[in-house]
């Protein structure tokens, strides 16, 4: 057994899953085509320069999944933190976010966490992304695979995966809240606009708000006031149950920013609130050890 098989073993000793094939072995090109046509003139692209960037294969128990990583191209180990995708996937997006963490001195993994269900950047709805694709992807497979994602990045010497912190977009800030509460880890996590509460099923259990009290990290939510998904109220009762616990969040609600004002290849984007969670993000990791 090598180091990194101990490594996977021991991470995913306690998540019990049916074996899945892979679907997804690629990760997609571009943008995903339900959110053409992109915005082109506000879209952000962040170059290579100075960067190690590309897809790489991350070993689960199911056989291998793609993810996007970058990194400085000189030095390390880097302080790392794991990218969630929105529910579009591991699209350009997500690989930008990517590439902008690693310009801040980051190792950045973003792994393709529909990878079992299918490939969502050939769909051309939401709604189809979300019966077809999301509505199957058990939560549970999602935090073994980011396990995995921790072991593959501790195991490739440049990152360091004691100054561990987590984002995600959407559906991905969802998985920041259940993640920061799985992974004893994990030093910081910031949630953009990641649905708070929800009805238990089978695949997905429990909400943020019903794991407030077993947080193991610091969490900043980011959320907009004019989000329709995501009521106000819901992210005052997750507020009161982090408080009554003794947990370390904070919440920042930006009055007139809609869902996904993160995006800017999207017309949700919102400059000023996007800016402002991005020098957030900044300052909340560098506070809690992840730096």
């Amino acid at each position: 057994m090598t180091a990194f098989d101990a490594d996977l073993r021991s991470l995913t000793a306690q998540t019990t899953l049916s074996r899945r094939s892979v679907i997804a072995t690629s990760l997609a090109t571009g943008f995903a085509m339900a959110v053409q046509p992109v915005a082109a003139q506000t879209a952000i692209v962040t170059d290579t320069n100075g960067l190690t960037a590309g897809e790489v294969r991350i070993p689960t128990q199911d056989g291998e999944i793609p993810a996007y990583r970058a990194m400085p191209a000189e030095g390390g180990p880097f302080p790392t933190i794991l990218v969630i995708q929105e529910i579009f996937g591991v699209h350009e997006h997500i690989k930008d976010v990517c590439r902008r963490l690693a310009k801040l001195g980051y190792f950045a993994l973003a792994p393709e966490l529909y990878a079992r269900q299918g490939d969502v950047s050939r769909l051309t709805s939401i709604q189809q992304i979300v019966s077809e694709v999301v509505s199957k992807v058990p939560d549970a497979q999602v935090m073994a695979d980011l396990d995995a994602a921790v072991a593959f990045a501790q195991a490739t010497g440049k990152a360091d995966t004691a100054r561990l912190g987590i984002t995600g977009f959407c559906w991905g800030g969802r998985i920041v809240w259940l993640y920061a509460a799985h992974n004893a880890g994990v030093k910081a996590g910031v949630a953009w606009y990641g649905r708070l509460v929800g009805d238990s099923s089978a695949l997905t259990p429990k909400h943020p708000v019903d794991v407030a009290a077993d947080l193991k990290a610091p969490v900043l939510g980011l959320y907009g006031g004019a989000d329709q998904g995501i009521p106000v109220e819901t992210i005052d009762r997750m507020r009161e149950a982090c408080r009554s616990a003794g947990k370390t969040c904070d919440f920042v609600v930006y009055p007139d920013a809609p869902h996904a004002f993160h995006a800017d290849y999207r017309p949700s984007y919102r400059a000023e609130p996007a800016r402002d969670g991005w020098q957030r993000l900044q300052a909340w990791f560098r506070q809690h050890g992840v730096a």
